[in-house]
Protein backbone atom coordinates (compact mmCIF):
# COMPACT_ATOMS: atom_id res chain seq x y z
CA UNK A 1 0.00 0.00 0.00
CA UNK A 2 2.62 2.15 1.24
CA UNK A 3 4.94 1.66 -2.16
CA UNK A 4 2.06 1.84 -4.28
CA UNK A 5 1.24 5.29 -2.92
CA UNK A 6 4.89 6.19 -3.53
CA UNK A 7 4.98 5.13 -7.04
CA UNK A 8 1.82 7.46 -7.37
CA UNK A 9 3.45 10.49 -5.56
CA UNK A 10 6.33 9.83 -8.12
CA UNK A 11 3.84 10.02 -10.79
CA UNK A 12 2.35 13.17 -9.34
CA UNK A 13 5.88 15.00 -9.24
CA UNK A 14 7.18 13.77 -12.67
CA UNK A 15 3.85 15.25 -14.20
CA UNK A 16 4.63 18.71 -12.02
CA UNK A 17 8.14 18.96 -13.28
CA UNK A 18 6.58 18.49 -17.12
CA UNK A 19 3.99 21.28 -16.26
CA UNK A 20 7.24 23.32 -14.89
CA UNK A 21 9.49 22.86 -17.83
CA UNK A 22 6.38 24.17 -20.00
CA UNK A 23 5.69 27.25 -17.74
CA UNK A 24 9.57 27.81 -18.06
CA UNK A 25 9.64 27.50 -21.97
CA UNK A 26 6.82 29.86 -22.53
CA UNK A 27 8.02 32.58 -20.41
CA UNK A 28 11.82 31.76 -22.07
CA UNK A 29 10.27 31.71 -25.57
CA UNK A 30 8.05 34.92 -25.05
CA UNK A 31 11.25 37.01 -24.78
CA UNK A 32 12.76 35.57 -27.36
CA UNK A 33 9.78 36.29 -29.90
CA UNK A 34 9.89 39.76 -28.37
CA UNK A 35 13.80 40.33 -28.98
CA UNK A 36 13.67 38.78 -32.38
CA UNK A 37 10.31 40.24 -33.53
CA UNK A 38 8.86 37.07 -34.47
CA UNK A 39 4.88 36.45 -34.27
CA UNK A 40 5.34 33.11 -35.06
CA UNK A 41 7.25 31.76 -32.26
CA UNK A 42 4.42 34.21 -30.40
CA UNK A 43 1.55 32.79 -31.56
CA UNK A 44 3.37 29.42 -30.62
CA UNK A 45 3.47 29.99 -27.29
CA UNK A 46 -0.26 31.32 -26.85
CA UNK A 47 -1.09 28.38 -28.04
CA UNK A 48 0.25 26.60 -25.30
CA UNK A 49 -2.36 28.25 -22.73
CA UNK A 50 -4.53 25.11 -22.91
CA UNK A 51 -2.00 22.76 -22.28
CA UNK A 52 -0.58 24.24 -19.01
CA UNK A 53 -4.30 24.62 -18.06
CA UNK A 54 -4.95 20.81 -18.35
CA UNK A 55 -1.83 20.15 -16.40
CA UNK A 56 -2.46 22.22 -13.43
CA UNK A 57 -6.16 20.79 -13.55
CA UNK A 58 -5.54 16.97 -13.92
CA UNK A 59 -2.32 17.37 -11.50
CA UNK A 60 -4.89 18.72 -8.74
CA UNK A 61 -7.42 16.21 -9.13
CA UNK A 62 -4.83 13.17 -9.48
CA UNK A 63 -3.19 14.66 -6.33
CA UNK A 64 -6.14 15.32 -3.90
CA UNK A 65 -7.68 11.67 -4.85
CA UNK A 66 -4.26 10.57 -3.10
CA UNK A 67 -5.06 12.03 0.48
CA UNK A 68 -8.00 10.19 1.23
CA UNK A 69 -7.07 7.00 -0.55
CA UNK A 70 -3.69 6.52 1.30
CA UNK A 71 -3.93 9.05 4.25
CA UNK A 72 -0.40 10.47 3.88
CA UNK A 73 1.58 11.66 7.01
CA UNK A 74 4.38 13.92 7.80
CA UNK A 75 6.94 14.74 4.61
CA UNK A 76 4.23 12.76 2.02
CA UNK A 77 2.20 15.15 2.95
CA UNK A 78 4.20 18.44 2.72
CA UNK A 79 4.95 16.85 -0.63
CA UNK A 80 1.53 17.20 -1.54
CA UNK A 81 0.90 20.70 -0.22
CA UNK A 82 3.96 21.37 -2.07
CA UNK A 83 2.55 20.03 -5.58
CA UNK A 84 -0.51 21.60 -5.16
CA UNK A 85 1.04 25.24 -3.96
CA UNK A 86 3.38 24.74 -7.34
CA UNK A 87 1.24 24.24 -9.73
CA UNK A 88 -0.37 27.43 -8.98
CA UNK A 89 2.76 29.31 -9.17
CA UNK A 90 3.88 27.64 -12.40
CA UNK A 91 0.08 28.38 -14.04
CA UNK A 92 0.67 31.92 -13.45
CA UNK A 93 4.00 31.82 -14.74
CA UNK A 94 3.01 30.51 -17.96
CA UNK A 95 0.14 32.87 -18.02
CA UNK A 96 2.99 35.97 -17.88
CA UNK A 97 4.95 34.22 -21.10
CA UNK A 98 1.78 34.29 -22.81
CA UNK A 99 1.06 37.86 -21.81
CA UNK A 100 3.90 38.42 -22.98
CA UNK A 101 3.71 36.79 -26.49
CA UNK A 102 0.33 38.54 -27.27
CA UNK A 103 2.29 42.38 -27.14
CA UNK A 104 4.93 40.63 -29.63
CA UNK A 105 2.62 41.81 -33.13
CA UNK A 106 2.33 45.48 -31.75
CA UNK A 107 5.77 45.76 -30.74
CA UNK A 108 7.16 44.51 -34.02
CA UNK A 109 6.04 47.68 -35.90
CA UNK A 110 8.92 49.81 -34.52
CA UNK A 111 12.59 48.97 -33.80
CA UNK A 112 13.48 47.94 -29.99
CA UNK A 113 14.82 50.85 -27.87
CA UNK A 114 18.44 50.10 -26.53
CA UNK A 115 18.36 46.06 -26.68
CA UNK A 116 14.80 46.36 -25.06
CA UNK A 117 15.67 48.01 -22.33
CA UNK A 118 17.42 45.33 -19.94
CA UNK A 119 14.57 42.80 -20.16
CA UNK A 120 16.48 39.62 -22.00
CA UNK A 121 18.74 40.02 -19.43
CA UNK A 122 16.12 40.46 -16.72
CA UNK A 123 14.65 37.44 -18.19
CA UNK A 124 17.26 35.50 -18.06
CA UNK A 125 18.05 35.75 -14.23
CA UNK A 126 14.17 34.69 -13.69
CA UNK A 127 13.99 31.98 -15.93
CA UNK A 128 17.83 30.35 -13.70
CA UNK A 129 15.54 30.90 -10.91
CA UNK A 130 12.35 28.87 -12.17
CA UNK A 131 14.92 26.51 -13.50
CA UNK A 132 16.92 26.01 -10.09
CA UNK A 133 13.66 25.73 -8.43
CA UNK A 134 12.68 22.98 -10.70
CA UNK A 135 15.84 21.36 -10.01
CA UNK A 136 14.98 21.74 -6.04
CA UNK A 137 12.06 20.15 -6.10
CA UNK A 138 13.43 17.07 -8.16
CA UNK A 139 16.49 16.36 -6.28
CA UNK A 140 15.76 17.99 -3.04
CA UNK A 141 19.04 20.05 -3.00
CA UNK A 142 18.51 23.13 -1.47
CA UNK A 143 21.79 24.48 -2.18
CA UNK A 144 19.81 25.52 -5.71
CA UNK A 145 18.01 28.18 -4.13
CA UNK A 146 19.89 29.06 -1.53
CA UNK A 147 20.97 32.19 -3.18
CA UNK A 148 17.26 33.31 -3.83
CA UNK A 149 17.06 36.59 -2.03
CA UNK A 150 20.06 37.67 -3.66
CA UNK A 151 18.73 36.80 -7.44
CA UNK A 152 15.36 38.79 -6.24
CA UNK A 153 17.15 41.82 -5.96
CA UNK A 154 18.53 41.97 -8.69
CA UNK A 155 15.18 41.34 -10.60
CA UNK A 156 13.55 44.13 -8.22
CA UNK A 157 16.55 46.52 -9.23
CA UNK A 158 15.98 46.05 -12.82
CA UNK A 159 12.28 46.43 -13.16
CA UNK A 160 12.86 49.85 -11.27
CA UNK A 161 16.37 50.53 -13.50
CA UNK A 162 13.74 49.43 -17.04
CA UNK A 163 10.88 51.83 -15.09
CA UNK A 164 13.31 54.83 -15.38
CA UNK A 165 15.27 54.31 -18.37
CA UNK A 166 11.54 54.09 -20.31
CA UNK A 167 9.93 57.30 -18.30
CA UNK A 168 13.11 59.03 -20.37
CA UNK A 169 12.16 57.58 -23.40
CA UNK A 170 9.09 58.54 -23.19
CA UNK A 171 9.54 62.21 -22.05
CA UNK A 172 12.63 62.70 -24.93
CA UNK A 173 9.75 61.75 -27.68
CA UNK A 174 5.82 60.43 -27.08
CA UNK A 175 5.75 58.35 -29.74
CA UNK A 176 7.63 55.66 -27.88
CA UNK A 177 5.12 56.15 -25.17
CA UNK A 178 3.42 53.10 -26.52
CA UNK A 179 6.55 50.92 -26.79
CA UNK A 180 7.73 51.74 -23.36
CA UNK A 181 4.40 51.17 -21.23
CA UNK A 182 4.94 47.33 -23.05
CA UNK A 183 8.19 46.88 -21.58
CA UNK A 184 7.21 48.41 -18.29
CA UNK A 185 4.24 46.24 -18.23
CA UNK A 186 6.70 43.12 -19.39
CA UNK A 187 9.63 43.68 -16.56
CA UNK A 188 6.51 43.59 -13.89
CA UNK A 189 5.70 40.33 -15.24
CA UNK A 190 8.92 39.05 -15.20
CA UNK A 191 9.40 40.37 -11.80
CA UNK A 192 5.91 38.73 -10.56
CA UNK A 193 7.48 35.40 -12.06
CA UNK A 194 10.29 36.19 -9.50
CA UNK A 195 8.28 36.41 -6.67
CA UNK A 196 6.13 32.96 -8.04
CA UNK A 197 9.68 31.39 -8.49
CA UNK A 198 10.83 32.35 -4.68
CA UNK A 199 6.98 30.76 -3.50
CA UNK A 200 7.89 28.01 -4.95
CA UNK A 201 11.38 27.75 -3.38
CA UNK A 202 9.60 28.36 0.18
CA UNK A 203 7.28 25.38 -0.58
CA UNK A 204 10.22 22.93 -1.59
CA UNK A 205 12.12 24.08 1.80
CA UNK A 206 8.90 23.34 3.58
CA UNK A 207 8.39 20.03 2.24
CA UNK A 208 12.14 18.75 2.26
CA UNK A 209 12.44 20.16 5.86
CA UNK A 210 9.66 21.09 7.77
CA UNK A 211 10.57 24.72 8.47
CA UNK A 212 8.70 27.77 6.94
CA UNK A 213 11.36 30.65 5.54
CA UNK A 214 10.39 33.60 3.98
CA UNK A 215 12.74 34.48 0.59
CA UNK A 216 12.38 37.90 -1.22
Amino acid sequence: MVERFHVKLDDMKEEVLKMGFLAEEMLEKSVIALKDQDPELAEEIISKKEKIAALDFNIEKDVLRLVPLYQPMAKDMRTIACILKMITYLTRIGRYGKDIAKVVPELIQEAPLCKLVNIPYMAEIVGSMIHDALKAFETEDLTLIADFDERDDKVDALRYSIFRECISYMTENPRNITQCAHYIMIARYLERCADHACKIAEKIHYMVTGEHIEIG
